[in-house]
């Protein structure tokens, strides 16, 4: 078949369609593209459409099996018969395509032959279901399909039940619109399904890491996210609290979900996520990226607090400056990408007493006592620690009770219980406030800061607004000194 007969086959008026197809979105792409393929369909504009789409990740040979179908449909729809089937090949040397039916060789144990009585198949229908067969039933023998042994013997030398014989067709160059309409949804059909799949590959390596995009709109509480070749999308339950998105505005977000659905790939996103935290600690500390450090667990209520516990593999590696960073710098990183989110970052300790201790800075507790029959800690503070090991709202001894995995119950020095909490509710007993933190006085300490050639006194915030940082690392004091980070709870 000649360029001139192909671009017959789809258009009554030939007509040039310039596109400058790099440029527009998928969906104009899609049908554009198919648009003209088939009205100017010589090789050099072949060519050229065929590495628009390779750009967008579908590659010529996708492409080519699309066109190809399409081409076959076409003729089969126009001239072919129900139980054809019918197989086109488009040669991008010389511009010409040819048609072929194709049988399948078959004896008397792959089919059946209809008795007489049975009602013949319509010659000439393209319309129509395909045989309905019973489990363990034969197909019915279909000359248009099915090709007999013993006949496909005398064509070609050792052929075998199953192999498929190809039979030239004659070609053809008067379409009509029906057909033409016919290959044209079939292109768009196969490349959609094309582009589902390059993105599902895409997307699926990315999936557990953050991506960054460009806030589209708000819609019913979710934001979508323009991501380039789509969209993806942060449901209002995986947003934190509190923010504030402007169209337009570049945002990150962690990629927990790929789904494939009906109209193509959902990529769900979320910045409420625990993962989130620790993939951007990743991008800030290359030790933790590297594997040096280890998230051990991780507690969080996004936009307001988060605990984090660090084992470190490497004895050489200090796992929570590595996360603080010099001066706070890496912390405070995070803490900005997170609207100002609290973070205490801990060691993590094999000793549980001794992880429940560090779970509940920066409170300090005078004994922790363990009931493993019932998963139950109980620790004992001071009465001037109770409300710092409580947290405001009980979040503190919430967020520790989550990170350990431990029921936790505080009680006084006296034993009388002030608190409990399984991680996910606290129910706290009437306890005093601090009368300076009720007036709305900040209490400052005197704290010895030691280095390795100085030693110097600063006065520094409340032991609380050091929970973030260890109690003996230069950089601690130094962030304290110059950052004014979250109020004491």
């Amino acid at each position: 078949m000649s360029g001139r007969s192909f671009h017959t086959l789809l258009t009554h008026k030939a007509y040039l369609v310039h596109l400058s197809v790099s440029e527009m979105p998928l969906r104009g792409f899609l049908y554009k593209s198919a648009t003209y393929i088939f009205h100017m369909i010589d090789l050099k504009t072949i060519n050229a459409v065929l590495g628009e789409f390779e750009d967008r990740g579908i590659s010529r040979a996708t492409m080519l099996d699309a066109i190809e179908s399409a081409m076959a449909t076409a003729y089969k729809r126009e001239y072919g018969k129900r139980g054809q089937v019918i197989r086109a090949k488009l040669d991008l040397n010389t511009g010409t395509i040819a048609f072929e039916q194709v049988k399948t060789v078959v004896d008397e144990t792959s089919v059946r032959f209809p008795s007489p009585d049975e009602a013949p198949v319509r010659p000439h229908s393209f319309h129509g279901e395909d045989e309905h067969l019973a489990e363990g039933e034969l197909p019915r023998f279909d000359p248009e399909k099915h090709i007999l042994l013993e006949d496909a013997k005398r064509m070609k030398r050792g052929v075998s039940v199953g192999e498929e014989i190809s039979f030239p067709l004659e070609p053809q160059d008067d379409f009509g619109r029906i057909a033409a309409q016919t290959a044209k949804q079939v292109v768009i059909q196969k490349v959609r399904e094309a582009e589902k799949l390059s993105m599902m590959e895409e997307f699926g390596e990315k999936k557990g890491q953050i991506v960054s995009g460009i806030v589209q709109r708000m819609e019913r509480g979710a934001i979508f996210v323009d991501l380039g070749r789509t969209t993806g999308i942060i449901p209002y339950e995986e947003q934190i609290p509190g923010e504030r998105y402007r169209m337009g505005e570049r945002i990150r977000a962690y990629l927990y979900a790929v789904d494939e659905g009906f109209r193509g790939v959902y990529l769900r996103l979320s910045r409420a996520h625990p993962k989130f935290v620790v993939k951007l600690f990743e991008l800030e500390a290359p030790e933790l990226a590297a594997g040096s450090i280890e998230v051990k667990a991780l507690a969080r209520e996004p936009g307001s607090r988060t605990k984090i516990a660090l084992a470190s593999l490497d004895p050489h590696v200090d796992p929570v400056g590595s996360l603080v960073g010099q001066r706070g710098v890496r912390v405070s990183t995070v803490m900005s990408e997170l609207g100002g989110e609290r973070i205490d970052i801990i060691e993590w300790s094999d000793n549980m007493k001794e992880f429940v201790k560090e779970a509940l800075s920066p409170a300090t507790p005078l004994t922790v006592e363990l009931d493993e029959a019932n998963h139950r800690a109980t620790v004992t503070v001071a009465e001037d620690e109770q409300s710092l090991a409580i947290g405001r709202g009980g979040q503190n001894v919430r967020l520790a009770a989550k990170l350990t995995g431990w029921n936790i119950d505080i009680v006084s020095a006296g034993g009388t219980e002030v608190a409990e909490s399984d991680g996910e509710t606290v129910a706290v007993a009437e306890v005093d406030a601090d009368p300076a933190e009720a007036a709305g006085v900040m209490p400052t300490e005197s704290v010895e800061i030691v280095t390795d050639d100085t030693k110097e006194t600063t006065v520094l915030p409340a032991e609380e607004e050091l929970a973030i940082l260890p109690a003996s690392d230069e950089s601690a004091a130094d962030k304290a000194e110059d950052r004014d980070i979250a109020k004491d709870e």
